[in-house]
């Protein structure tokens, strides 16, 4: 894990790091479902989430979090209200990392970033998405102590794949 004494930052996105987030969001797609999503599928979905899309979700005041080490952009989480009903009332929409900054901690800066941000909004209870696939998600989550609260399939690129909510109280 990653010292408390190293060169981290966590911020919410400006307009300036659109650029960066369609970077980060291409590279760590392509790491995370090359083969579980259909290619052409895949990179449709990057190329409609590119540096206007981010511009854009920054402007309507979308929470967009960027994490920084040692001056580089190296990932980003979104997260708000959740999107279904229920009693968890805060999601974390996404939390991705460039591919070589995975598995070293810097997720966990993100979505401990997310939790503070959902809590200072009062939204209790913790919601999170992860394709079943993703094992590195579900085990990431896990480790945090996430549980799986259910589970449904979505077609994705004419693909069925699984998805499990993770939930904390």
């Amino acid at each position: 894990m990653l010292s408390a004494s190293l060169d981290v930052d966590v911020r919410r996105a400006r307009i300036a790091d659109a650029p960066a987030l369609a970077e980060i969001f291409g590279e760590s797609w392509r790491a995370t479902y090359r083969g579980v999503i259909p290619h052409n599928h895949l990179e449709n979905m990057i190329r409609r989430r590119g540096t206007a899309r981010w511009r854009s979700s920054i402007r309507a005041g979308e929470l967009v979090l960027l994490i920084e080490y040692e001056g580089k952009n190296v990932g980003y989480a979104t997260c708000g209200t959740a999107r279904s009903r229920g009693a968890h009332k805060g999601e974390i929409y996404e939390i991705y990392l460039l591919p070589d900054y995975q598995g070293v901690g810097f997720g966990e800066y993100l979505f401990e970033a997310c939790r503070c941000r959902l809590d200072e909004r009062r939204l209790k209870g913790l919601i999170v998405w992860a394709l079943a696939e993703n094992t590195g998600a579900a085990n990431f989550y896990w480790q945090l102590g996430g549980r799986p609260l259910v589970s449904s399939y979505e077609r994705i690129g004419g693909v069925r794949l699984e998805k499990i909510a993770f939930t904390w109280d």
